[in-house]
């Protein structure tokens, strides 16, 4: 067993303290997602992880892109079919997960979930690279298949026989927008004292703001 206990920083950079925040979480999502965004450490500040509950009871996490937010929450795109897709539409939840190592920060976000309107997602299919299109008809994503070559092949035809011509955005993919709940800032400290801002929201409105111990 390799022993890894000796692995260990401290965490110094920055502090989050209650006269340093935002009242709307969203706000105080934005400021430190630019930060993560301007600092030339971070190679993808969008990358997040999101966490859905399956039939067995056990969360299965994966990551993706935040493709845009706003006051009302935060839109990604996948497959409906997928297995994420599945869990979504069971729960109509998911926890996503923003960790910036360099920046010693990490933001973790409980949502309910909901699919955004079909206008909304073909305006960003169709921004998308072409490759990108055709890779969302050649996958069955989540099923299994024999091998590399079944979407290689897939990937070829669907070249030629849509050469020239636009490419459709598959019924079964688009974008869900995450509706937060729940959204806590974590801010490494010294002496793993960490500083940990939670707001929860109150009345479909208004933003109740604790402090957590570490």
């Amino acid at each position: 067993m390799e022993d890894l206990h000796q692995h260990r920083k401290s965490y110094e950079k920055a502090e989050l303290t209650e006269d340093q925040i935002r009242d709307n979480p969203i706000e105080q999502f934005r400021d430190w997602y630019l930060d993560a965004e301007e600092n030339p450490l971070v190679v993808e500040a969008n990358a997040m992880a999101i966490s859905t509950v399956e039939a067995d009871g056990c969360p299965r996490t994966r990551m993706v892109l935040l493709k845009a937010y706003n006051e009302n929450g935060f839109i990604f795109y996948t497959n409906y079919d997928s297995r994420k897709g599945q869990a979504i539409e069971a729960t109509h939840k998911a926890c996503l997960h923003f960790f910036w190592p360099s920046l010693e920060r990490q933001i973790i976000i409980k949502a309910n979930l909901e699919k955004i309107a079909p206008n909304l997602s073909d305006g960003y299919f169709h921004s998308r690279p072409r490759g990108s299109q055709i890779g969302a008809l050649v996958s069955p994503q989540s099923q299994e298949i024999p091998n590399r070559e079944f979407l290689e092949n897939r990937l070829h035809e669907l070249e030629k026989e849509l050469e020239g011509q636009e490419i459709p955005r598959p019924e079964n993919w688009g974008g869900y927008l995450a509706k937060p709940y729940e959204i806590e800032f974590w801010q490494g400290r010294p002496n793993r004292l960490h500083d940990r801002i939670i707001y929860n929201l109150e009345n479909e409105l208004d933003w109740n703001i604790k402090r957590l111990a570490p």
